[in-house]
């Protein structure tokens, strides 16, 4: 009885299905072929996300047969380019590649910049790439560890400094999660840009700086800078005797990365944002693009957009929680 009853259901899902097939298959013949497609970098040219976006932009575009042009979107901590992926059309030819300051971070401290919601106007497609951060000290500073930067820390509250290449940015993040689990209190010093930081580190006008670990690697083993400690979960290959926060007693757990991860405007077709994943996903494994990343003291990302849209959800909770504990403020 129940058969006979469940027939004509079944009849018409059939129906159904096999209806939508051709408009699905027209669906993903149709993209990419309309036009070039458009990867917005929120930052001038010549920076590291820049760097990375044109990086995989070429390769993408080889792949998919369709030119991908890489357009810089600068100003306001990324949040003007950002905006302009969150209002394009949602039809898979106009990305965004979306760096964690601007996409966990900015709107939790200049709420009057990000006018978006980074959670909800953006479809996650991928992570383009991670890097560590390394703390690292002047040259005369008396401490060759970070436990002995503690105690240096303890005896002598707010003696200390540190630098950053801005307000709100993940390296301010990292220290003050730092200074939160260890107890001590540092005064943050923002520079605008970090160009200049580890000139003034090196020349014994700040004491620390948290620096992504591209910047860091060749003051460190230069013998320049010291490093204290790294904000990943695994060492680095390229600084194999500095030691993770994660293996120091009391911050068992500390894992923070500076990253970069591609999105779309939120209603972009589910199988256009999987064939970009796919695609950014074979792209990453490539051994060229892999050793240029590399170099750069970057991790190729790779992922479902599904794992990559809870790691951006889970950044920013964490961060939230940052930010509100040190009161950072734009």
């Amino acid at each position: 009885m129940n058969h006979a009853m469940n027939t004509p259901r079944r009849l018409l899902l059939a129906t159904g299905l096999c209806a939508a097939l051709p408009t699905m298959a027209l669906a993903q013949q149709a993209w990419p072929s309309a036009k070039p497609i458009t990867l917005i970098v929120p930052f001038t040219a010549g920076g590291s996300v820049d760097v990375n976006a044109r990086l995989v932009a070429q390769r993408l575009g080889e792949r998919l047969k369709q030119s991908v042009v890489v357009e810089n979107v600068a100003g306001a901590g990324g949040a003007i380019g950002v905006a302009k992926a969150v209002n394009a059309a949602p039809d898979g030819y106009t990305l965004v590649a979306g760096p964690d300051s601007a996409i966990a971070i900015g709107k939790l401290v200049n709420p009057s910049a990000f006018r978006f919601d980074p959670l909800k106007d953006l479809a996650p497609v991928g992570m383009l790439n991670t890097a560590p951060m390394v703390l690292v000290a002047r040259p005369g500073l008396e401490a060759q560890t970070f436990s002995d930067f503690v105690k240096l820390a303890k005896a002598k509250p707010g003696k200390y400094n540190y630098a950053t290449s801005g307000v709100g940015t993940v390296l301010q993040l990292a220290m003050e999660l730092l200074k939160e689990r260890s107890g001590i209190f540092v005064t943050h010093v923002p520079y605008r840009g970090g160009a200049q930081i580890a000139t003034d580190v090196i020349g014994e006008q700040v004491d620390l700086a948290m620096l992504v670990s591209t910047s860091a690697i060749p003051h460190v083993n230069g013998k320049r800078l010291k490093a204290l400690g790294i904000t990943g979960s695994k060492r680095l290959a390229a600084l194999p005797n500095v030691p993770t926060f994660d293996e120091m007693p009391g911050l068992k757990g500390f894992d923070m990365v500076s990253w970069t991860g591609i999105f779309a405007p939120a209603k972009t077709p589910p199988a256009v944002v999987a064939q970009i994943n796919q695609e950014l996903n074979a792209v990453l494994q490539e051994e060229s693009v892999r050793s240029k990343l590399v170099e750069q003291g970057a991790l190729p990302g790779s992922g479902t957009p599904e794992s990559f849209a809870k790691f951006v959800q889970a950044e920013y909770a964490r961060n939230q929680k940052i930010v509100q504990t040190a009161n950072i403020k734009e």
